[in-house]
């Protein structure tokens, strides 16, 4: 069994291959706004995760240790998907809220495809 952190670690590397894409289909194409929404949305994503996975190690630690637990950080990581609309609705010059939306997304698509390779590789 992969640890939350091994995870997000694959993912992360998995990400940056694809801003690295993206940064690529920004300079040479012309969908630059589409494109440096798929940017804001990917790193916004990723900040999202990264908050999920944190929250999750301290909330595995208060059950261990029994402590009381508090939230896994919705509403922070909810502040975040809104934050980076706001700012892509504030800029539509430079980012596409429609490309935003789909970089927010691109962590979940991420980690299904990382659990269904996974899943095949141990079957």
């Amino acid at each position: 069994m992969h640890t939350l952190r091994q995870i997000f670690n694959r993912q992360k590397i998995a990400l940056f291959f694809l801003l690295a894409l993206f940064v690529i289909g920004w300079a040479f194409s012309d969908f630059r706004p589409f494109f440096g929404g798929l940017i804001l949305g990917s790193l916004f994503g990723l900040y999202n995760f990264w908050i999920l996975v944190r929250r999750m190690e301290r909330f595995d630690q208060n059950i261990s240790k029994g402590k009381e637990t508090k939230s896994i950080g919705t509403a922070l990581r909810f502040g975040s998907g809104v934050a980076a609309a706001a700012i892509a609705l504030s800029s539509p010059q430079k980012f596409d809220l429609i490309g935003t939306v789909v970089g927010l997304m691109i962590p979940h698509v991420l980690l299904l495809v990382d659990r269904i390779v996974v899943h095949v590789k141990h079957f």
